[in-house]
């Protein structure tokens, strides 16, 4: 198995890719904390993979707070031993807002997008000295790389500060053998918190810009992620992963 006996932490893991993530990381043998505000969603998923018997526990997380990830990596150790890998998942989506100038909006996406991630990286980091090592894969978005002038642009600034955020961890942290990586996802499933890009209309339109003529599958995401968190990927840091259909080679 491609990650026997890793302790993965995954946020957003109640729903869409993070739920894909953790479903496919505990069939490969990593011990999961599926990390969500979602409690009955995350609840509810634990258990079915223990049903499986799976190694997979849930851990109440708002990203956004500092106590919050501490207590996630306590949980973590405590429970399992160790700290192997990190897959800053959870997110929020910037085509819901109607006013593109609204500074609300502009917070919250950064808090989420991105300063979740830092956290994420400034918790789970000393975690995984304690281990020996360990991967970080940071969820981002092909927004992060390319502009769309239809969404908030909070949503863009956010995603491009994790792929840059992850450059600069897989610097920092490469010298103790903790990989830090992105994985750019383009058009998927809408999101719980999509607007506009959930509408059949649009999504149809942006489906003709796709080179391979379709949307990605959240387990196309997760298998992704999954090579970058192994020991495959045992070269790979500071990468960017781009799993858009072959947007990014065209817009």
């Amino acid at each position: 198995m491609r990650l026997e006996n890793k302790v993965a932490i995954v946020t957003g893991g109640a729903f869409g890719m993070g739920k894909s993530t953790c479903e496919i990381f505990a069939r490969e043998g990593a011990k999961v904390i599926i990390a969500d505000i979602e409690e009955e969603a995350g609840q509810a998923l634990a258990q079915q993979l223990v049903d499986q018997n799976l190694e997979a526990m849930y851990h109440y997380l708002d990203v956004g707070s500092e106590t919050g990830w501490a207590a996630t990596v306590e949980a973590a150790e405590g429970k399992y031993g160790k700290l192997d890998t990190l897959v800053n998942n959870a997110g929020i989506s910037g085509s819901a807002a109607n006013d593109l100038d609204d500074t609300e909006v502009w917070n919250k996406l950064m808090e989420i997008n991105s300063t979740g991630p830092f956290f994420g990286i400034k918790y789970c980091a000393p975690a995984m000295l304690r281990a020996g090592g360990g991967a970080i894969v940071n969820i981002s978005s092909i927004s992060g790389i390319i502009g769309q002038g239809f969404i908030h642009p909070g949503y863009n600034a956010s995603k491009g500060a994790v792929r840059l955020l992850t450059k600069q961890a897989a610097s920092r942290f490469g010298e103790d053998n903790i990989r830090v990586n992105s994985v750019h996802p383009g058009l998927m499933p809408p999101m719980r918190t999509s607007g506009k890009t959930a509408d059949p209309v649009v999504r149809a339109e942006m489906v003709k810009r796709v080179p391979l003529g379709r949307s990605g599958e959240v387990w196309e995401v997760a298998y992704a992620t999954l090579f970058l968190c192994s020991d495959e990927a045992s070269y790979v840091t500071g990468a960017e992963l781009h799993v858009d259909g072959g947007c990014c080679a065209v817009w």
